[in-house]
């Protein structure tokens, strides 16, 4: 793929995003064959309020965006969340790179953390390509278990 640029996303960008995210968390959905999951159900006033919180970044090809993630810093470890691309522009590269600069974003974070769930074999993969390793997992019901995943900052 073509030089991508991530920006910030604002506002205006809450709809499309939470659109994107919806289309993007089926596979989840049908992977553990649970449609309750939270990103499908998110509301677009937690969008705002987590425009508010969170550092919210976009990729846009074409003025239409087709990747996204979230991130914000609480003590020294950096969270990092939601990190979509939509389905017909997966395995490009765009994912390794949204995930490299949510971590810019807090550049003195001592560690990032995220999270998927464990039947998630592309997004293990892509984590632990990019040097996540697994430190817990929590069983959230019979269907899904989370795998918690961090990263040291070599940085700092």
């Amino acid at each position: 793929m073509q030089n991508i640029l991530i920006e910030r996303a604002s506002a205006e960008n809450a709809e499309e995003i939470l659109d994107l995210q919806k289309l993007a968390y089926i596979s989840e959905a049908e992977l553990i064959n649970d449609f309750t999951i939270p990103p499908l159900h998110q509301t677009i006033d937690e969008i705002h309020a987590e425009l508010n919180n969170q550092v919210l970044l976009k990729v846009e090809l074409a003025n239409k965006i087709i990747g996204s993630v979230r991130c914000y810093s609480k003590g020294s470890t950096c969270y990092i969340g939601k990190l979509i691309v939509h389905p017909e522009n997966q395995n490009s590269g765009i994912g390794t790179k949204l995930l490299k600069e949510a971590e810019n974003q807090f550049p003195d974070a001592e560690r990032y953390e995220l999270f998927t769930g464990q039947q998630s074999e592309k997004n293990l993969y892509l984590y632990k390509k990019n040097g996540y390793r697994i430190f817990r997992d929590e069983m959230l019901s019979e269907k899904l278990t989370l795998v918690f995943m961090e990263k040291a900052n070599s940085r700092v």
